[in-house]
């Protein structure tokens, strides 16, 4: 005869109930994370740097002007930043005596581009019409005799500075349009309408050296530029 439930219930003991020890692991049902997508990386700005370029003798404003142009026509403009041409202030004396401002080259046959160097730059630069070559190291070729391409080199920081530095610096230049041999006049000074050759030039002095015919005898006499004038 079974057992009524009050008396299971009484005589039930507790080690008959299974320990927390007995109930399985409860594992973890949810689905694995997905594999991340590995981030790409941001690519790093390009870096617009100086570059020395030589050109054609006296070609240096037609090249910076030519390049201009090409940049906006082949779509490189926002890499080709710069062009630049180093120059200092002169002064120039003419045959009759009256003074011309003007400028002089620092660096004569040389332009200098800031720019982003790539495939397309380079030979946007390389291409323009009385440009010879960047100023780099020449990359040896394995065989053969002839010289092997120029790689562009990068100015320095130093360097950069030194040029700019050298050109906003400089005293202006006199130049005159005087040669040794020339026939002068003296317009002012002592020996104001005297008649004498050329024997030396220093423009960066202003100053010139002439045999001037003083009581007969060729006497050498240092004049200023501005006291002379060149005979026709």
């Amino acid at each position: 005869m079974t057992a009524p439930l009050s008396e299971l219930t009484e005589t039930a003991e507790l080690t008959d109930l299974p320990e927390l020890t007995d109930l399985p692991e409860l594992t973890d049902q949810s689905e694995p994370d997905p594999v991340a997508e590995p981030v790409e990386e941001e690519a790093r700005p390009a870096v617009a740097r100086w570059y020395a370029v030589q050109v054609a003798s006296s070609c240096e404003k037609k090249v910076k002007a030519t390049l201009e142009q090409r940049a906006l026509t082949l779509g490189v403009s926002n890499r080709i930043l710069e062009i630049e041409i180093p120059q200092t202030p002169a002064i120039k004396i003419k045959k009759d005596g009256s003074r011309q401002s003007t400028e002089e080259k620092v660096f004569p046959g040389y332009v200098l581009i800031r720019m982003v160097m790539d495939e397309d730059t380079e030979q946007a630069v390389r291409s323009t019409p009385n440009v010879i070559n960047f100023v780099g190291h020449e990359e040896r070729r394995t065989t053969g005799r002839s010289r092997g391409r120029i790689k562009p080199r990068p100015l320095s920081l130093t360097e950069v500075n030194r040029i700019f530095k050298r050109a906003q610096g400089k005293k202006p230049v006199v130049k005159v349009d005087l040669s040794e041999g020339d026939r002068i006049t003296v317009t002012a000074g002592p020996f104001k309408d005297f008649q004498g050759e050329v024997i030396e030039i220093s423009g960066d002095r202003s100053k010139l050296k002439a045999l001037l015919s003083i009581f007969g005898r060729e006497t050498p006499v240092e004049l200023e530029f501005s006291q002379i004038s060149k005979d026709s």
